[in-house]
């Protein structure tokens, strides 16, 4: 059957600039002129019979006809990029990697040098997201699945399970503290001011049910952040204390810099890698992360009586 589809460079204009909401935005990304995506657009239009953009030339606006269409054409030219992808780059040098903000921040990146001297023939391509889409473009993806007792998917390495912890700086929480608490006795933290973030916001409230600890006062100072690695950097800082997972402040308590009064209490969170489509690349990625997964030290035990 013969298509009967519209230029597909009219429809490549319109759909990078209703995407992106700007006609420069869309010649930009198309690498022609603004004047050549408004011809494009003027095209479309006029093959199509509908107006797909109202408003001023300086703030156009999608029609109810163009919000129709935007979606498909978007999902279209993502399958299309995917499939030329798969055809021409199968097995290619460059890996997209996708995995939470302060993940990549703190834990993947100060290792990722081990994988770079292991594997120089594959350019690892970070991307930092706190709420990956299903169209968004990556090779591997970095996540935490929150019901770990279902059977992973066919195309998800599990990683190593979450741990949640109390920390704060020792300015904060003076070694005598601890010694003066009477064994099988609550911690008091009632004094500290707690330190929140916006992605996770039932973090202390996972916690205190985790080491049977009274969370702080709530009439008591709280400070939230928008990711985790500004409330971490904080708690550092000694501005109050926070609840993190271990693998994201185990350097941290070893050292010193910051104490966990109460140990490390698991989750039932845990962490995953999933991929789209196998390759020697993926495998390759995927076998490292796993094996930095294991070699993660357990956190330590909270003091006796604590």
């Amino acid at each position: 059957m013969k298509r009967r589809l519209p230029s597909l460079n009219a429809l490549r204009a319109f759909e990078a600039a209703a995407r992106l909401g700007r006609m420069s935005a869309a010649a930009d990304e198309l690498a022609v002129t603004h004047g050549a995506v408004s011809r494009q657009i003027r095209q479309l239009e006029d093959t199509l019979g509908v107006p797909l953009f109202g408003g001023s030339k300086a703030r156009p606006a999608l029609t109810d006809a163009g919000r129709a269409l935007l979606p498909g054409l978007t999902d279209a030219f993502d399958r299309m990029e995917a499939a030329v992808r798969a055809c021409v780059d199968s097995d290619g040098t460059t890996l997209d990697v996708s995995c939470l903000s302060t993940f990549l921040m703190r834990w993947l990146i100060p290792r990722l040098h081990r994988f770079n001297t292991a594997n120089p023939d594959i350019d690892v391509r970070l991307r930092a997201t706190d709420q990956t889409q299903a169209n968004d473009r990556f090779d591997v993806l970095i996540t935490v699945n929150e019901t770990p007792d279902t059977a992973p998917a066919a195309m998800t390495q599990p990683l190593f399970d979450e741990w949640l912890g109390l920390v704060v700086a020792p300015s904060l929480l003076p070694q005598f503290q601890l010694a003066a608490s009477p064994p099988g006795s609550a911690l008091d933290l009632s004094s500290l001011p707690r330190l929140h973030t916006k992605t996770r916001r039932n973090a202390w409230a996972m916690w205190s049910a985790l080491a049977n600890q009274p969370a702080p006062a709530s009439d008591r100072s709280i400070i939230e952040f928008e990711h985790y690695y500004y409330t971490l950097e904080a708690a550092l800082a000694g501005l109050g204390a926070c609840v993190s997972p271990w693998h994201l402040v185990a350097d941290d308590v070893r050292s010193g810099r910051l104490l966990a009064p109460c140990g490390f209490h698991p989750s039932g969170y845990a962490y995953v890698a999933v991929w789209r489509r196998r390759s020697r690349k993926t495998d390759r990625f995927c076998a490292w992360l796993t094996a930095e997964a294991k070699a993660i030290a357990p956190p330590p035990q909270p003091p006796s009586g604590i």
